[in-house]
C-alpha cells in the first residue's frame, strides 16, 4: 500500500483536475450465458402482467410510512463523466450525507442542503501523485463510500489503472482525518490490488477484528481483459488501525480464490459490516457471502455461500480465507429454489419501462451490497438479498431476502427466514434493492421498480422484528417516482441502504430518470422509519387511540374559508392554499398561508397568485424534475361566478409561484370546479365538480401527469353525478366518502361512497359513510380513509365528527372528533402521527380562523390485518343520490338548499 498522503485543506479549496481518460467497460459475468428450457414450475402465474380487479383491491394494504425526506443527488451532468451507470451509493453520518457515483463525491447536511458541489474522484485522489494511476487522473469508477461509526471517520474508494487488465490495477482509499468529510482532512492510499488483472466491481465493509484496530474489507472480480477470461476473486483485509491513525504503508492480506473456488461461476463476494446492536465479539472472524452466477440459462440454484476470512495484521501468514488452497466456501446454506435475473440471449437486460423498448439490467445474479451482520442479546445474523425472476424468462423480477443465524461466527445449514419478495404479486419488475436493519431488528430493502406502465423508480419494504417470519409485514412505500425511462440498459449498477446514527432511521439512495432520454440520469436520496413522524424509543408502534388528542393550534393569519390543505413533507409544514376571508366579492387570499409544526406559528408568504380565482382548488403535493412543488388546479372566485381551468405550482422551498401551461380541460368554459381530489403514483387526479352556470354536479374523472404536463380524460365515471367529495389515496386505490349532490341548483349532502381504482380505470361502490356529508377533505391515516366533519343539510351538519373507512376489513367506525364543528376548512396529514385543521364555517354560518391539530406521539399505524372482500368490481347500476342510512338517534331528512357562493 503506498500512503497516506496527508490532505489538510478544505475539500471545497482542491485545485481541480481536468478528468483523465475513462475506460468504457461492458457489464462483466463470468461463464457462458447458454440457453435452456424451463425445467421446473414456479408459484407464480403464468401471466404475470394479467391483475383482476378483485386480487388488486383486496390485496393488503401497506403500512410502510411514507419518506420523511427525499432530495436530489449527483446527476450525470455533474459527475464528471456522464456515464452509465452512475453506481450510486452513499452513507450517512451524525451531521453529513456522503454520496459518490462515477466519478465524483458530493456531501449535503441532513437536510438535504449542499455542503460539498460534486468534486471528481480524479481531482479528490489528485495529491497522491504520479506514482499509481489513482493519482494520475485515471481514476475509473465504480465508487464505494461509508461511515465509520466506531471511529466516526468516513471512507471513500475506486479503482484506477491505465487498461483493463495488461497494466497494474489499484483501489483508492481515502479516510477522513475527522467527523468532518469537507474540512476535517483526509489520508490518501493507493492499494495495489493484482499487478496485470483488472480489479471490477470492488465492494467493502468494516470489521472489528483483529483486535484491537479491525480492518477494511475489499472485494473485487478479477479479469484478465474486457474480453475475459474472469480469473477469480481476490479478497483484502486493510489495517483499519494504522489507516485511521495515517500510518504509513499499512499492512494489507491478501487472498485470491481461483475458478476451483468458485462453483458455478460464483463471483462478486461480498463482506458483512455492522451498524447496529453489539459489536462482533472478539476474535470473531469476517463473513463473506456470495451466491453461484451460474454458467447457462435458466440459472436456477437453492443455496448460498459464506466464507470465513480470519486475519492477523501481525504475523499475516496465520491469515485464512475459506477451506483449503483453493479457498472453498466454508459453509453453503439451504434456501428456497430461485431463478437468477438473466437468459442467454438478452443477458441482463430484462426490465421494461414505460414509453420506450430499452431493458434494464438486473445485475440479477449476485448478492448485492451490503450484507448486514447484526448482534442483538447474544442472537447473531446476517442480512443479505438479491434480484430473482418469476415465471422465467418472462418475469418479473422480484427482491429475494434472507436472514442467517450465524451465532459464534459458525453459518447455518439454512436461512432462519427468507422470501420473494413482490407485493402481492402486483406486476411490477423490482431489482437492484440494498438491506438495512435498525437497532431493534426491524429490517427495511430499497429498490429500483420499473414496468411497461411506468417509469423506473425508487421503492423500499419492511418488516418489524415482531411481524411473521419470511414477510416484509409493513408493505411498500414510494420513495420517489421517476418521471421518465432511459433509453438505454445499464442501469445500477447497485443502490445504498444504510441507518442513521440514530439507529432508527433508514437512508437510501437510487437512480431516476426526470425525462425519458440517455446519459441524463439523477439520483435521489431520502430518509424513512417505521414510526412515520421521527424516531420513537420503542420498536414497534403501541399506541392506542388514547394516546392521540386533539389541541388548540394558533389561529389562520386571517378568518378564512374554501381554502385548501396540503402537508408538504419536504419540509414537514403544512400550507393552506388559496380561499377568502369573506363572502362578499374581492376578498380572496393573494399569498399562500404556511404553518411551521417546529415553531407553531403560521406565516403569510411572499409568493403572490396569479389570479384571484382561488376558492375551491383541487391541491396536491407532485413532483417535477426532481423537484417538490404544490401544484393547485381550477377555482372561483366570489365576484364573476366563474371558474378556471389554470394550473399553477407553488415550490415552498423558493417562494414562488409559476403557472403550467396545461390547463385543466374539464373546467370547460370557464364553468366547473373541481370535485374529489388526490395524487396517486405521482399523477394528479380530479374526480367530479360543480357545473355553477348549469348548478348541477359532474361525473368526469380527470388525470394530470406533471412531467408531460398533459391532462388525460378517463373513460371511467362517477356512479353519479358529485361536487365537493372527500377523496383520498390509500394503497393502489382511490377511496371516496360522502360528496355533495347538486340538482337544479340545489345541494344535498349524500352518503356515496365510491372505490376508483386509476390503474385500471374502473369503479364500484364500497359500503356508505354512516353520515351524509360534503364539502370537506378525506385523508389517509394510518392506511385508514378519515372523513373530516364537514356537511350543511343533514343536521347536525355542519359536523365535527371523524368517520373512518377501514379498507380491508371493509367497514366504517367513528375516530376522535375534533372540537368545533366546520365545513370548507383546510386540513391534511403526515399520515401516521398529524392532522392539522384551521378556519372554514363553523356551525353558525360564520367564518373563522381557529386551528386544531390531532397529535399522536406515538404512531398508531399498526401492521394491516388480513384483507376482507367488501368492494364490488363494477360501477352501480343506479346512479342516485344515496339518503342517509339510519343512526343511533333519529335525525331530520336531507333538505335541499340553495347551492352556495362557490
Amino acid at each position: 500500500m503506498i500512503g497516506p498522503v496527508v490532505v489538510n485543506a478544505d475539500l471545497r479549496d482542491l485545485p481541480v483536475v481536468p478528468p483523465g481518460p475513462k475506460i468504457v467497460r461492458p457489464l462483466l459475468k463470468p461463464g457462458l450465458h447458454g440457453t435452456g428450457a424451463r425445467t421446473e414450475s414456479e408459484e407464480t402465474s403464468a401471466f404475470p402482467q394479467f391483475q383482476s380487479l378483485l386480487g388488486k383491491i383486496f390485496r393488503p394494504v401497506p403500512n410502510m410510512p411514507p419518506p420523511l425526506l427525499t432530495f436530489d443527488g449527483i446527476s450525470s451532468a455533474d459527475s464528471f463523466c456522464g456515464c452509465e451507470p452512475p453506481d450510486t451509493i452513499g452513507d450517512v453520518g451524525p451531521n453529513h450525507y456522503v454520496e459518490t457515483t462515477n466519478v465524483a463525491i458530493k456531501i449535503f447536511d441532513k437536510s438535504g442542503n449542499v455542503l460539498l458541489a460534486a468534486v471528481s474522484y480524479d481531482t479528490f485522489f489528485a495529491p497522491l501523485g504520479g506514482t499509481t494511476p489513482c493519482g494520475t487522473g485515471l481514476n475509473q469508477g465504480d465508487p464505494y463510500s461509508f461511515y465509520d461509526h466506531v471511529a466516526d471517520r468516513w471512507v471513500v474508494s475506486d479503482f484506477a489503472f491505465v487498461s483493463f487488465g495488461g497494466n497494474p490495477s489499484y483501489e483508492c482509499v481515502a479516510v477522513s482525518q475527522t467527523s468532518d468529510p469537507v474540512a476535517g482532512g483526509w489520508f490518501l492510499y493507493a492499494v495495489l490490488v493484482d499487478p496485470t488483472d483488472a480489479n471490477d466491481y470492488p465492494k467493502a465493509a468494516m470489521w472489528n477484528n483483529p483486535t484491537p484496530g479491525g480492518a477494511y474489507h475489499f472485494t473485487y472480480n478479477m479479469w484478465a481483459s474486457l474480453a475475459g477470461p474472469f480469473t477469480g476473486v481476490k479478497v483484502q483485509a486493510l489495517d483499519r488501525a494504522a489507516m485511521l491513525a495515517g500510518t504509513p504503508n499499512p499492512t494489507v492480506v491478501t487472498f485470491k480464490i481461483p475458478l476451483a473456488g468458485l462453483p458455478d461461476a460464483a463471483y462478486s463476494l461480498v463482506a458483512a459490516g455492522f451498524r447496529t446492536g453489539d459489536p462482533p465479539p472478539a476474535g470473531r472472524d469476517e463473513m463473506l457471502l456470495a451466491i453461484r452466477s451460474g454458467n447457462t440459462a435458466p440459472a436456477t440454484f437453492s443455496d448460498v455461500l459464506g466464507w470465513l476470512f480470519h486475519v492477523d495484521f501481525v504475523t499475516p501468514a496465520n491469515s485464512t480465507l475459506g477451506i483449503g488452497t483453493d479457498h472453498t466456501a466454508n459453509a453453503f446454506m439451504s434456501v428456497n429454489t430461485y431463478t437468477e435475473a438473466w437468459t442467454g440471449t438478452t443477458g441482463f437486460s430484462l426490465v421494461p419501462q414505460q414509453g420506450t423498448a430499452s431493458k434494464l439490467d438486473t445485475l440479477g445474479d449476485k448478492i448485492m451490497t451490503p450484507v448486514v451482520y447484526q448482534n442483538r442479546n447474544g442472537t447473531e445474523s446476517l442480512w443479505a438479498d438479491q434480484t430473482t425472476i418469476l415465471n422465467y424468462p418472462n418475469g418479473p423480477t422480484a427482491v429475494s431476502w434472507y436472514q442467517f443465524d450465524v451465532t459464534s461466527g459458525t453459518f447455518p445449514a439454512a436461512a432462519a427466514q427468507q422470501q420473494e419478495w413482490t407485493n402481492g404479486g402486483d406486476g411490477l419488475w423490482r431489482f437492484m434493492p440494498s438491506i438495512a436493519v435498525d437497532q431493534n431488528g426491524n429490517a427495511a430493502i430499497g429498490y429500483a421498480t420499473s414496468s411497461a406502465s411506468i417509469h423506473p423508480g425508487m421503492r423500499y419494504a419492511g418488516r418489524l422484528e415482531t411481524d411473521p417470519p419470511n414477510n416484509l409485514g409493513q408493505g411498500e412505500a414510494v420513495m420517489f417516482e421517476g418521471a421518465g425511462s432511459q433509453n438505454g440498459n445499464r442501469w445500477g449498477d447497485y443502490s445504498m441502504t444504510t441507518i442513521d446514527t440514530d439507529g432508527m432511521t433508514f437512508w437510501h439512495a437510487n437512480e431516476y430518470y426526470a425525462t425519458t432520454g440517455n446519459f441524463s440520469w439523477k439520483t435521489r436520496i431520502g430518509k424513512f422509519n417505521f414510526q412515520g413522524g421521527g424516531v420513537s424509543p420503542t420498536p414497534t408502534p403501541t399506541a392506542t387511540p388514547a394516546s392521540c388528542s386533539w389541541a388548540a393550534g394558533p389561529d389562520l393569519p386571517s378568518v378564512g374559508t374554501r381554502i385548501v390543505g396540503v402537508f408538504f413533507p419536504a419540509n414537514g409544514k403544512f400550507y393552506g392554499m388559496g380561499g377568502r376571508s369573506s363572502d362578499t366579492a374581492g376578498n380572496e387570499f393573494t399569498h399562500p398561508f404556511e404553518y411551521d409544526p417546529g415553531t407553531n406559528a403560521w406565516t403569510t408568504k411572499s409568493a403572490t397568485y396569479p389570479d384571484i380565482q382561488v376558492n375551491n382548488m383541487a391541491c396536491g403535493v407532485l413532483t417535477d424534475a426532481g423537484t417538490d412543488y404544490i401544484y393547485c388546479v381550477g377555482g372561483s372566485d366570489v365576484a364573476s361566478q366563474t371558474t378556471t381551468g389554470r394550473v399553477f405550482r407553488y415550490d415552498p422551498v423558493t417562494d414562488s409561484i409559476t403557472t403550467v401551461a396545461a390547463p385543466w380541460p374539464g373546467a370547460g368554459a370557464n364553468a366547473v370546479l373541481p370535485g374529489g381530489f388526490t395524487v396517486f403514483q405521482n399523477k394528479f387526479y380530479i374526480l367530479g365538480g360543480f357545473d355553477i352556470p348549469a348548478g348541477n354536479g359532474t361525473n368526469q374523472i380527470w388525470e394530470f401527469t406533471p412531467s408531460l404536463a398533459a391532462w388525460v380524460q378517463k373513460a371511467a365515471v362517477l356512479p353519479v353525478p358529485l361536487g365537493y367529495i372527500p377523496t383520498t389515496t390509500i394503497g393502489t386505490l382511490i377511496f371516496t366518502g360522502g360528496g355533495s349532490d347538486i340538482t337544479g341548483g340545489l345541494l344535498t349532502d349524500t352518503t356515496n361512497s365510491f372505490v376508483y381504482n386509476p390503474v385500471a380505470d374502473t369503479i364500484g361502490t364500497i359500503a356508505s359513510i354512516p353520515r351524509a356529508t360534503g364539502e370537506t377533505r378525506a385523508l389517509n391515516f394510518c392506511n385508514n380513509m378519515y372523513v373530516m366533519g364537514g356537511g350543511r343539510t343533514n343536521p347536525p351538519n355542519p359536523s365535527n365528527e371523524v368517520d373512518v373507512y377501514d379498507p380491508v376489513a371493509g367497514t366504517w367506525s367513528l375516530g376522535q372528533p375534533f372540537v368545533n364543528a366546520r365545513r370548507n376548512f383546510p386540513t391534511d396529514t403526515d399520515g401516521t402521527n398529524r392532522i392539522w385543521l384551521a378556519g372554514g364555517y363553523d356551525a353558525g354560518g360564520a367564518i373563522i380562523s381557529s386551528m386544531e391539530i390531532f397529535n399522536c406521539p406515538v404512531s398508531p399505524c399498526g401492521p394491516p390485518p388480513s384483507p376482507t372482500p367488501t368492494a364490488t368490481a363494477t360501477a352501480t347500476a343506479t346512479p342516485t343520490a344515496t339518503p342517509a342510512p339510519p343512526r343511533s338517534s333519529p335525525t331530520p331528512r336531507p333538505r335541499p338548499t340553495p347551492a352556495p357562493r362557490p
